[in-house]
C-alpha cells in the first residue's frame, strides 16, 4: 500500500506551488461542496466536511470562500452541478491509473485527461479494464507523531484497522472499507488529531519499474494532478523513497 502514501508525500511537497496556481483552493472548494452535499453543512455532524474545513483553514482560504462552498453544497446558494467520476487510464509502460475527478463538465474533463495521457505515452482505458487492479481502502493519517504508539495501535486495531504503520513520526492507518467510519470516529473520539481520513483506491499488486521508467510515470501523474478537475490519482505502481528523491532531483 506504500504507493499511495509515497505519492501523497510528493503531492504534499507541491502544496505551496499549487496554492500559488489556485489548484489547491480549487480542490478544497470542490471537496467542501461535495462533503456538504453528501453529509450536510454542519461540520460537527459531518466528519468529511470537518476535515475539509480544517484543511481549507490551514491553506488560509478566506472564511467567506469556505462558507460559500458549503452553502453551494447544501443548496442555499446556486452553483454549477458537480459530478464525481472515476476514470481509468494507462500511464507509460502499461501502468494502470485511476483518476478521481470532480467536474461541472464531463466532456472537458475527459478531453483534458486524454490529452495529458496521450502526449506522454499513455491512454484512456475502457471502464473496468483497470479498476480490477485496485481495491477500496480506508486511509487515515495524523497531523503529529504520537507519544504512545502502542496505545494508538491498540485503539485503531480494536476499532477495526487493518494496518498501522509508523515511519519517522508519521502515522498511516489502513482499514477495510466497512471499518473506515468506525476507525475514523473512534480515533476522533479518543482525541487523535486526524490530518487525512478518506477512502482511497489501493493497488492490489503494484508493479515495480526501473527508476527511469518509474520517473516517466510519475511525471505523467504530476501533470494529471495539475488539471483543475482532478482530485486524486492512483497508480498501480510501487513508489519508493529512492524514486521520490529522483523525482525531486528533476
Amino acid at each position: 500500500m506504500s504507493g499511495h502514501s509515497k505519492w501523497s508525500t510528493i503531492k504534499h511537497k507541491k502544496a505551496a506551488a499549487d496554492t500559488k496556481r489556485g489548484k489547491l483552493f480549487t480542490q478544497l472548494t470542490k471537496e467542501l461542496t461535495i462533503a456538504a452535499r453528501e453529509g450536510g453543512g454542519d461540520p460537527e455532524f459531518n466528519a468529511r466536511l470537518r476535515l475539509a474545513v480544517d484543511k481549507a483553514k490551514e491553506a488560509n482560504m478566506p472564511k467567506d470562500n469556505i462558507d460559500r462552498a458549503i452553502k453551494r453544497g447544501t443548496g442555499e446558494l446556486e452553483g454549477q452541478e458537480l459530478h464525481e467520476v472515476v476514470y481509468e487510464g494507462y500511464a507509460p509502460h502499461g501502468v494502470g491509473v485511476l483518476i478521481e475527478v470532480v467536474t461541472d463538465n464531463r466532456n472537458r474533463a475527459v478531453a483534458e485527461l486524454r490529452h495529458a495521457l496521450s502526449r506522454n505515452g499513455g491512454s484512456m482505458a475502457e471502464a473496468g479494464s483497470v479498476a480490477w487492479q485496485f481495491e477500496r481502502k480506508g486511509y487515515l493519517t495524523l497531523k503529529e507523531a504520537v507519544a504512545d504508539e502502542d496505545e494508538l495501535f491498540l485503539v485503531a486495531a480494536d476499532a477495526g484497522a487493518e494496518d498501522v504503520s509508523f515511519d519517522d513520526g508519521e502515522v498511516e492507518i489502513y482499514t477495510e472499507l466497512e471499518a473506515f467510519t468506525s476507525v475514523r470516529d473512534t480515533l476522533t473520539e479518543m482525541g487523535y488529531d486526524l490530518d487525512e481520513a478518506k477512502v482511497i483506491y489501493a493497488p492490489k499488486n503494484p508493479v515495480t519499474l526501473d527508476k527511469a521508467q518509474a520517473v516517466q510515470v510519475l511525471k505523467v501523474l504530476d501533470q494529471l494532478e495539475e488539471l483543475d478537475d482532478v482530485q486524486n490519482v492512483y497508480p498501480a505502481m510501487e513508489i519508493t523513497d529512492e524514486l521520490i528523491a529522483a523525482m525531486e532531483a528533476g
